[in-house]
């Protein structure tokens, strides 16, 4: 999905966030890192650019046709006038700070990187990095000197792990440019780099087209359906199976056969709909569209195929609901599953 191979940095600034009466407050460098060694540019690349494995696009967005959205504008201006990366790295920081009010949001340092030859979707693009660094781990480095050894340990970023990024790319401009990013968010900071900083939408394409309505199917299974039908686990295990199998097995998405095909029942597929409805008023779903691949292969990781039965027994369902069966015993006063197969193996 994206080749860095041919990747060229061609300039980084740093810049800390640090706490200071409780508030935080911005360190910022004077000019930008010296990158010229060609040892150090290897691990910067791989901290950068590793990290964005999923095609799952997001562009900035705008609530009106004056309103400017600053990390679009400091983008642009690092395109369009080299020399200025610098000073809009400073912006880019600034802008951070402003978003980053919450006491829980950590301190870390921020990097601001400009790259050519990042290789996307078969189109070779210029991009702007912007990464924050949260988390330091401690290394031990040894020495030697002749026979005589030492050991430190040092503070330090692992390079294979990005805690938050964001990677803009020189297309698509008019509409609020191509963006991949990184968010290893905890539940105090959910939103902030999102929305708070970047202030970004997904890109309205076959990923997210295929998770959100994956995602919402999902969702109407584990939450909705029990609470209108009278439905056991194994059902419901059934119908998560089956929406994996659609959208494995088809290369374009019909929702009227999606839902002919998974949910059957006429009144099981009218709940559906009004789940839909109320859960994705704002930005809709597309009945018909191309299926992502990559984006299938991400949600059935999250679908549950596993009946647990107190602390005895998990059941993996994969197949034909047919085959299982749920009774209660009287005399034991305990429910029970019957299942039925061909052979042993």
């Amino acid at each position: 999905m994206i080749d860095t191979s041919q990747a060229v940095i061609h300039a980084v600034s740093a810049h800390s966030l640090i706490k200071s009466d409780g508030r935080q407050e911005l360190n910022y460098s004077e000019a930008p890192l010296n990158i010229e060694s060609d040892v150090l540019k290897s691990p910067l690349l791989l901290y950068f650019l590793s990290n964005f494995n999923t095609p799952e696009y997001y562009h900035f967005s705008f609530s009106n046709e004056a309103d400017v959205n600053p990390i679009s504008t400091f983008s642009k201006q690092i395109f369009d006038d080299g020399p200025s990366f610098h000073h809009n790295s400073i912006n880019i920081a600034k802008h951070l700070i402003k978003a980053s009010e919450h006491p829980n949001i950590k301190t870390g340092d921020l990097f601001v990187a400009h790259f050519s030859g990042v290789r996307i979707d078969g189109e070779t693009l210029e991009a702007v990095g912007i990464f924050k660094s949260e988390s330091k781990e401690t290394y031990l480095k040894l020495r030697s000197d002749s026979k005589k050894f030492s050991i430190d340990a040092e503070e330090g970023v692992n390079v294979r792990k990005l805690d938050k990024g964001c990677l803009v790319l020189n297309t698509l401009e008019e509409e609020g440019y191509k963006i991949l990013i990184v968010d290893n968010a905890n539940k105090t900071d959910a939103q902030y780099w999102k929305q708070d900083f970047l202030n970004i939408k997904p890109c309205a394409d076959a990923f997210h087209q295929t998770h959100n309505f994956m995602n919402l199917t999902r969702q109407y299974v584990g939450d909705q359906l029990d609470e209108e039908f009278s439905v056991s686990k194994a059902y419901k295990i059934d119908l998560l199976n089956r929406s994996v199998n659609f959208f494995k097995s088809r290369e374009i998405f019909n929702q009227n056969e999606f839902e002919t095909e998974v949910f059957e029942d006429a009144s099981v597929i009218e709940s559906f709909r009004k789940f839909e409805r109320s859960m994705m008023s704002d930005e809709g779903v597309a009945d018909n569209f191309e299926i992502s691949a990559q984006a299938v292969k991400r949600q059935a990781r999250i679908f549950k195929s596993v009946l647990k039965l107190d602390k005895n027994f998990h059941i993996y369902i994969h197949g034909n609901r047919e085959l299982i069966e749920k009774g209660f015993d009287q005399g034991r006063n305990r429910h029970f599953y019957k299942i039925y197969f061909d052979q042993e193996t």
